[in-house]
């Protein structure tokens, strides 16, 4: 009986997997691979290693086995296909470079060697080509690209999981000896709290949002202290819910603004993806190229304060140790983050989108890059520079009651609504009744607001002079 290969990629799942699905609907055997991606950030391990433990275990449930290896893809796939005797490797397409370099590189060695690598669309909601404007060119504006996506609609098919896996007895590489979880310290106790990795937790996630948050997502989306937004963004990344069930999920429901502008959102994850095909260094170069030259500043003790949520502005710290703490930071405060890093601090965009790969469970190339550079201004339909989130307004417009910030922020929990995002303004009585001593328990501002904007908005003029 032959044996057919399949390669999981970011595709950590059983149900509506269309390598799985061809592979299995062929009646073979089949070897089912996971090769460790060195590139992952630690939060990134942290959530693969349990992702695993997982999707090994519904594996095991159906009689297969999966297969752990760690090394060059192109090198480790040949080797396998041929002590197994197989013709067929299934797997992901896939839109990352380094992904799609394998791919090139496999479809050669296979090919020689009487096989195939066989690539199915499974990451996306659409492939690469599929939205093009009318005069067949890659679309640089989301509006139109969104439009285009709604028009083409999202087939309504979800292919089921396999009943029984008839799997291959072949060496796997233990998972414990990957080194994935942080042992010493372990920092991941905020993580373990938050999420479920697997494919259950992601279809759990799903059902809860859709339940109980989406009709309202419109409006409750921008409240970080609220319980307002999916969270579904690490479980599709790592592939343990195909874009499409969480698309057809959302769209069976009743009509409803939150509903429209959830399916918004699947989309804007599509249109990073559609970005990082057109530009596979989306995470180091602006697509702009005018800001190539931006004067950029070089301040590691200010990155240092940023990282670690010590910069004296509530919402980013607040943002920065939520971070941390669970992998995860609230969408609208990532983009007061980010603000604050490239244009108050003026430090460069690529600084932060590295910190945010380490640090973010769903460390994701195409959408960490592309949200990186709109923020920036230097990206495909990006904010305009000029655009300087106030962080101050945007707390208190966003979080009124100090809700996020006194949970991840606590030595400013006692603090008056008022003076929550701006302990700066509170006398020195409130200060002290707050337990607060600005400069020693809680930092004043790295640089004033103002001259932050100010200073910013200097160095763009010198790039639009250029």
């Amino acid at each position: 009986m032959a044996t057919h290969l399949v390669w999981f990629k970011n595709d950590l799942r059983l149900a509506d997997n269309p390598a799985l699905h061809a592979a299995c609907a062929e009646g073979t055997k089949v070897a089912l691979l996971y090769i460790l991606d060195e590139r992952a950030g630690g939060a990134s391990r942290w959530w693969l290693y349990y992702t695993l433990a997982a999707l090994r275990r519904r594996i095991e449930a159906r009689g297969g086995t999966l297969i752990l290896r760690r090394g060059d893809p192109v090198n480790i796939i040949p080797a396998l296909a041929e002590a197994l005797g197989t013709r067929d490797v299934h797997t992901a397409r896939s839109m990352e470079p380094y992904w799609r370099k394998a791919d090139k590189a496999l479809d050669v060695i296979l090919k020689a060697q009487g096989a195939s690598l066989r690539r199915h669309h499974s990451v996306s909601l659409f492939p690469p080509e599929a939205i093009r404007t009318k005069a067949g060119g890659a679309y640089g504006v989301f509006t139109p690209f969104a439009k285009a996506c709604f028009e083409a609609g999202v087939p309504d098919l979800l292919l089921p999981a396999p009943a029984r896996l008839q799997g291959v007895e072949t060496p796997s590489e233990a998972l414990d000896d990957w080194g994935l979880l942080p042992v010493k310290p372990d920092w991941a106790g905020g993580m373990r709290a938050e999420w479920t990795p697997g494919e259950a937790g992601a279809a759990a996630r799903l059902r809860d949002f859709c339940a109980n948050a989406i009709n309202a997502y419109g409006h409750e989306r921008d409240f970080p202290g609220r319980l307002g937004t999916s969270k579904l963004s690490p479980h599709i990344h790592f592939g343990e819910i195909s874009p499409r069930a969480v698309w057809l999920h959302a769209a069976a429901l009743p009509a409803s603004s939150g509903v429209r502008i959830f399916l918004k959102e699947l989309l804007w994850r599509e249109f990073s993806l559609h970005l990082l095909w057109q530009h596979q260094d989306l995470r180091t170069r602006p697509i702009r190229e005018e800001f190539g030259a931006f004067p950029w500043a070089e301040d590691e003790a200010a990155l240092r304060a940023w990282q670690r949520g010590q910069t004296g502005i509530p919402i980013v710290d607040a943002g920065m140790r939520e971070l941390w703490q669970t992998g995860w930071m609230h969408n609208r405060v990532r983009m007061i983050a980010a603000s604050y890093l490239v244009k108050h601090l003026l430090i460069p965009w690529q600084q932060g989108e590295a910190w945010f790969w380490d640090c973010l469970c769903e460390a994701d190339e195409a959408a960490n890059g592309a949200s990186w550079q709109w923020v920036a201004g230097c990206g495909a339909d990006a904010a305009p520079y000029f655009r300087i989130f106030n962080p101050l307004l945007q707390g208190r417009k966003f979080d009124p009651d100090g809700a996020y910030v006194r949970r991840f922020v606590p030595e400013l929990a006692r603090l008056p609504d008022k003076y929550i995002h701006a302990p700066w303004e509170a006398d020195a009585v409130t200060l002290a009744r707050a337990g607060i001593h600005l400069g020693q328990t809680y930092p004043a501002p790295l640089v004033d607001l103002a001259a932050g904007r100010a200073r910013a908005l200097e160095a763009y003029a010198k790039v639009k002079a250029m």
